[in-house]
Parts: C-alpha cells; structure tokens; sequence
C-alpha cells in the first residue's frame, strides 16, 4: 500500500512548502511560521507512525528526506532573498544537500549500484539547527524584541559549522563504499568430500 499515513503527511509537507513561501512573500510571518512549525511536527510524526506501524516504504524512503530537503532549501534561499538569514549560510545549506544528491547519482553511475544513505548524526543534527534557525529568524521578523541578534548569529555559525561537518561526513562515507566496491572478492575453492579423503591420505 503505497498510500499510508506516513506517506501522506510527507504529501503534506510538500504541499506546505508553497503555501510557506506564499505567506513570506505576502510579509504574513505568524501564519508563515505556524504552517513552517506544522511541517517540521509532521516531519517527526511520519517517521514515528511508520516504526510503531511497520508501514515503511520505497516511496517513503525517497520522499521523506526528499521533502525535508525541499522545506529548507525552499525556506533559507527565500530568506537569503530577504536578506534575514545570511549568504554564505544559504550556499553551505544548497551545497551540502546538492553534493550528497548530485554524490549519489555519481555513485550508481560508476558503480551500478545503489548505496544506503544512513542518515548521520550530524546530519540529523545540522538538520535540527537548520528548523531553529528558520523558527528564529521568522520570530524575529514577527517581533524584533523576540530574538537578540547575537543569538541569531550564534546559531547561524553554529547551523553553519555543523551542516559542513555533515556534508564532509557524508562525502568520505560516499568515497569509501566506492572504494569497497572495487576490492577483489576473496573466493575459496570449495572443498569436496574426495579433497577430504586425499588430505587423510
């Protein structure tokens, strides 16, 4: 069944991503933050639903991270726009998830098979820092007095040092399941009963 729970609150997320961006554009910062805190709960929820459910699929597997993907590219280069959230935060969170796509790709190019993308800890976490620093800058633009600018630069650097530890993380994993694709296999020569009667002998 590919229409599960799961799947359909990561449809949700997607379509949240155009209603987000239409919010920013209108300066309309409290429903654009409440629709943004809305898809980053439904984040957590499709995956908790499909563990306790067994309901996971192939479609969820690309999808999930695909649309989490989609929400905060989408997210900091309309903020980069705004100049709210700084250039060179927006090209690190753009470049890390467009090396680990374009990484892949390569991969099953040269290989011709497809690698498991486990999530990392610090992908996960760059991932976390990347939502609280959309929610802070969005408090910020709804009330000034909300958030101090040396706590937004705080998390900026902080967002930004541990998203390009991720991306170099998921670079030498990359490099190293293709150097393992091309190690020899060790074949032993099977051993028959009459080879056990020759070594007795």
């Amino acid at each position: 069944m590919v229409l599960t729970i799961p799947n359909l609150l990561t449809l949700l997320r997607i379509v949240a991503i155009p209603a987000f961006l239409i919010l920013l554009e209108d300066l309309r910062y409290r429903e654009a933050l409440v629709v943004f805190i809305g898809a980053g709960i439904t984040d957590g929820l499709d995956g908790a639903i499909a563990r306790l459910t067994h309901t996971k699929t192939t479609l969820g597997a690309f999808l999930d991270p695909a649309a989490d993907k989609a929400l905060l590219v989408s997210a900091f280069i309309a903020l980069g726009f705004m100049h709210v959230v700084p250039r060179w935060l927006v090209v690190l969170v753009i470049s890390r998830d467009a090396v680990i796509v374009v990484g892949y790709f390569l991969l099953f190019v040269m290989t011709g098979q497809r690698m498991d993308v486990v999530p990392t800890v610090s992908g996960k976490a760059s991932t976390a820092l990347q939502l609280l620093s959309v929610t802070i800058v969005l408090l910020g633009l709804i009330d000034p007095h909300l958030v101090s600018a040396r706590v937004e630069t705080v998390v900026f650097y902080v967002t930004g040092g541990v998203t390009a530890l991720a991306g170099l993380q998921y670079m030498y994993r990359g490099l190293a399941w293709l150097q393992r694709q091309g190690e020899p296999v060790e074949i032993r020569p099977r051993v028959t009963d009459l080879d056990k009667d020759r070594w007795r002998a």
